[in-house]
């Protein structure tokens, strides 16, 4: 990734930074005792970010016509993501939705509970159980069919190369 893109991603996860605390700073009233104020933190900013996801979605269907692929560069999440996981991981996790990376994320490498993961994406205790059941499932399966289609490749790879 060049110098720019990085420092576009930086920038970019710093602005979101500072709308979340002035959010966070402004909606102060709005917080209850009854959840933790780190799950009502990162509520706010799961939500903001969706948000800014969403936005570039967009801004990027209407620059369609204007770069080619080549010319795009990667999001902060798929930067991070290529860095701390192995390519096949990295390529699975692409096949997920948001919501599933994010479900993952939170319970796996943020620890938080099924309550806390609940509360931040407005879900029940029980929905998010479901969900990040059948979210490892598709991963497993995904993860599966990628190691089935690396085998067929080095097969045949080796089938023209003895021919």
């Amino acid at each position: 990734m060049s110098l720019w893109a990085r420092f576009v991603c930086e920038q970019e996860a710093e602005d979101a930074v500072q709308d979340i605390l002035v959010k966070a700073f402004e909606k102060i009233n709005m917080y209850k005792p009854t959840v933790s104020f780190s799950s009502w933190l990162y509520k706010m900013a799961y939500h903001h970010c969706l948000n800014l996801i969403h936005r570039k979605k967009l801004q990027q269907k209407f620059k369609v016509g204007l770069f080619t692929p080549n010319m795009t560069t990667d999001s902060a999440a798929q930067v991070i993501e290529r860095q701390l996981f192995s390519e096949p991981l990295s390529r699975a996790l692409d096949k997920l939705t948001a919501e599933e990376r994010t479900l993952l994320v939170l319970r796996i490498f943020e620890e938080k509970s099924f309550d806390e993961i609940g509360e931040i994406m407005n879900k029940s205790q029980e929905a998010v159980k479901k969900k990040y059941g059948r979210t490892k499932t598709k991963l497993k399966k995904i993860m599966d069919h990628m190691k089935e289609e690396e085998k067929c490749v080095s097969y045949n790879t080796l089938f023209k190369t003895k021919a």
